[in-house]
């Protein structure tokens, strides 16, 4: 019995060193992006036909992914960029491996343009997001008061 102990040490240590190198659960390192979206809302817009959409795309893969656009039942989505309080629409937003997109007040955000229906606090809005590299991702919105602040700081 003594030979058979050094052997199963032998095989136990193997057996986790190849774990180490293996691929786990996720796509952390993978060199696939892993997205997922969170703190979706909308403010509710107070007048004309125009709102912003603010998220969080989080990617915890290994490859940086981009969101590349949105589309909506309730109109017309472009993404922007803000830079130095000017924003712009731009084609894409780049979410790097192993950060996150936010998609906030003040900073890049959703512009839903030529609304067909203005969205009312409480109501949710469906969008598609769509990705240069990932599967398209459908959020629900929820509508919320006009002066909401989340405490997630965006």
């Amino acid at each position: 019995m003594r030979r058979t102990g050094p052997a199963a040490l032998a095989i136990a240590g193997a057996l986790a060193l190849a774990g180490c190198g293996g691929e786990s659960g996720s796509d952390s390192g993978s060199g696939k992006a892993d997205l997922s979206v969170g703190s979706a809302y909308i403010p509710q817009p107070m007048s004309g036909d125009m709102a912003a959409g603010f998220l969080t795309v989080t990617n915890e893969g290994g490859a940086d992914d981009e969101l590349t656009g949105v589309t909506s039942d309730i109109g017309r989505v472009t993404v922007h960029r803000t830079v130095d309080g000017a924003m712009r629409e731009v084609e894409s937003l780049e979410i790097p491996a192993g950060g996150r997109l936010e998609l906030r007040s003040g900073g890049d955000h959703l512009m839903f343009e030529q609304l067909k229906r203005k969205p009312k606090e409480g109501q949710t809005v469906s969008v598609e997001l769509r990705f240069a590299r990932s599967a398209p991702v459908t959020v629900r919105m929820p509508v919320k008061p006009a002066t909401y602040t989340p405490k997630t700081g965006h």
